[in-house]
């Protein structure tokens, strides 16, 4: 039986909830990297430890359930494809590439580079360049990023430009799509098939165990060989947790078993997760320092902890998202169009903002709520701009259809 085949489903709003969510999630976990100790491209000079088991909440699961709600989306394009007729295969490939380059270039040549420019001219202040924003290292400064010839470079290596930073989200879901394109070319009507074969597999409490084994068998032998480095061509644990999510969400997007699935063991599926959370921010507070170094064998336990941390995590929430977000409406419309360009534009928002308002030393709660708040309104008027862009709104990953405003709740 032919995906199109297929008996046609409803949409699935709780993954659209799901979805503008994780990325709201996103803004506020890279506004609190400028107040942890872990690297970021501006830091904040009062760091706040205690803010990251918080962090960690979110940490382990975050950008997994990126990839599977965005390869469920992909799921139900190919099926819009396949239902009207024409090559599912060809189409999904050039909408991939139509929605996904330009704003990666686009991003890596404009959007980003603020964010190269005050990550330099920190560490220039911190190394004592008298007027570094003057200086020959920041001369011509966009010139020398498009061109990779700054030489920017320290004792910890050198900044490569151009560079795509946060983008490299999408940068990966471009070739992810294009290789679920080639399959869904070659063998479009075995759709139905796999996602049975899925759901036989992950009958009963299989939907909470199989996942966890799949993530703990990644974490014990790629993490140790492969550390994720956003770089496309070198990441293979990254590729095989990403690109595995991506493809689950695809396989598992239509299918009612596995919805009921989730909604009936989303309770267990949070326990378990704030027992995950719970064990590995322990462990990582308490082997916090950096010439820390725990027992193998406790290395070994926790990468577990940390596989199961991760999937009972998006189990719940995609549990608890089935049961309870499954409404739509004119918000929902405006944020699923919008939540492209506030991925865009809202790291460099977030470091323009922080670095302007951390030397008025305002109290930490304020700065960070302005810090918050300029970001919101900075991705806001990005998205409302680039609805008004016709074709150009693509550069910041609207479709032109998408820039009418949502009709009004009747």
């Amino acid at each position: 039986m032919s995906s199109a085949a297929l008996p046609a489903a409803p949409r699935r709003y709780d993954l659209d909830w799901i979805r503008v969510g994780a990325f709201f999630l996103l803004i506020l976990y890279h506004v609190g990297m400028l107040y942890v100790s872990w690297d970021f491209h501006v830091k904040s000079p009062r760091i706040v430890e205690a803010l990251q088991p918080l962090m960690m909440l979110t940490g382990p699961w975050r950008l997994t359930l990126l990839f599977l709600v965005s390869g469920a989306a992909t799921r139900f394009m190919v099926d819009g494809f396949m239902a009207s007729g024409g090559h599912a295969g060809w189409r999904l490939a050039g909408s991939r590439i139509l929605r996904l380059l330009p704003p990666l270039v686009f991003g890596m040549l404009v959007i980003v580079p603020p964010q190269s420019y005050y990550e330099i001219l920190q560490a220039l202040i911190g190394f004592g360049v008298p007027d570094p924003a003057h200086s020959p290292y920041l001369q011509d400064f966009w010139v020398k990023y498009a061109t990779a010839s700054g030489g920017w470079c320290d004792d910890t290596g050198c900044l490569t430009t151009p560079t795509w930073n946060h983008l490299w989200f999408v940068a990966y879901l471009l070739p992810y799509g294009l290789i679920v394109a080639l399959l869904v070319g070659l063998a479009g009507g075995a759709l139905g098939p796999l996602q049975r074969g899925l759901e036989q597999a992950l009958s009963g409490w299989g939907l909470l165990i199989w996942p966890i084994v799949w993530l703990a068998i990644l974490r014990l032998t790629l993490a140790p060989l492969f550390e994720i480095t956003h770089a496309l061509t070198d990441d293979w644990y990254n590729h095989a947790l990403s690109f595995g999510a991506y493809l689950f969400g695809f396989l598992i997007a239509r299918s009612e078993a596995l919805k009921a699935g989730f909604i009936r063991l989303r309770r267990p599926a949070l326990i378990l997760a704030l027992l995950g959370w719970a064990g590995w921010a322990l462990y990582a507070w308490i082997w916090r320092a950096d010439d820390a170094i725990p027992p193998e064998a406790l290395r070994m336990a926790m990468r577990v902890v940390y596989a199961t941390d991760q999937w009972a995590w998006i189990a719940a929430i995609l549990g608890y998202g089935a049961r309870y977000l499954n409404r739509g409406g004119p918000v929902l419309r405006y944020l699923s169009a919008g939540v492209f360009p506030f991925y865009i534009v809202h790291q460099t928002a977030i470091i323009v903002a922080a670095w302007y308002l951390m030397p008025l030393r305002l109290p930490l709660a304020v700065e960070a709520g302005l810090v918050i708040a300029a970001t919101f309104a900075a991705c806001f008027l990005a998205c409302e701009l680039a609805r008004r862009l016709g074709w150009l709104g693509l550069l910041l990953g609207v479709k032109p259809q998408a820039a009418k405003r949502p009709p009004r709740a009747a």
